[in-house]
């Protein structure tokens, strides 16, 4: 798959903020939020001069690939099918300053971007870009083996789709440590050792092939036993 043309829902920080990267990477950017499409496009001429502000069916019809950079609370605002046949990155988190109680928000059995992925069930969701800081995703991109370069994690259960992602990632400046298991997605959210981590490869790998020994990797595993 080849992707030419970004579509970035949720005009917030951390969708400026990639919508920069990829501008700055060469690709063609579309960014839809909440507001009109007059009062966004302000926005994004101040900010990110050079993308195009629109509403979500515009962004996602000339899109080659969604990032959903939106609060996790809001996004059973978006219709599943307006997602069909895309490839979606996950940027969320559940943060209870933005999204409320917990459980309102999400069901307690299963990850965060297990229930997102539920949900867009025509669609195929990578997680990535979430448990790194935007200032942190502004300000440290680095070229192909530069020592400074830092690594996102990628995760999902459509390995040709993880692997379309993993290069994006690499286009947009970090390296990439992969998965293949959309439920992992937990160890970068909120209370986890890598929520908020900005960290070089293998610093990054190191955490996570340690995850499961730490007693917050002993309840994903404990999560992920389905029972018979």
């Amino acid at each position: 798959m080849t992707i030419k043309r970004v579509g970035i829902i949720g005009a917030g920080k951390v969708g400026i903020v990639l919508a920069g990267l990829a501008l700055n990477a060469g690709y063609e950017v579309r960014i839809s939020g909440s507001g009109s499409v007059e009062k966004i496009g302000l926005t994004i001429k101040t900010l990110v001069p050079g993308a195009i502000a629109s509403e979500n069916k515009d962004v996602v019809a000339n899109s080659d690939i969604i990032i959903l950079a939106i609060p996790l609370s809001r996004y059973k605002n978006i219709d599943p099918v307006l997602l069909k046949n895309k490839l979606v990155i996950d940027a969320t988190n559940y943060w209870w300053e933005t999204d409320g109680i917990r459980e309102e928000v999400l069901a307690p059995d299963s990850t965060s971007s297990e229930q997102v992925q539920a949900y867009f069930k025509f669609s195929t969701i990578v997680k990535t870009f979430n448990h790194m800081g935007y200032h942190n995703l502004q300000e440290e991109t680095h070229p192909k083996n530069d020592p400074r370069r830092k690594a996102l994690f990628v995760t999902g259960d459509n390995q040709e789709a993880v692997t379309t992602v993993a290069e994006f990632v690499d286009t947009m400046g970090f390296d990439q440590v992969i998965h293949h298991d959309l439920a992992d997605g937990i160890m970068t959210e909120p209370g986890s050792p890598l929520f908020g981590a900005s960290l070089n490869y293998e610093d990054l790998k190191q955490i996570i092939d340690h995850f499961d020994q730490t007693e917050f990797g002993k309840k994903v595993a404990a999560s992920k036993i389905k029972p018979a």
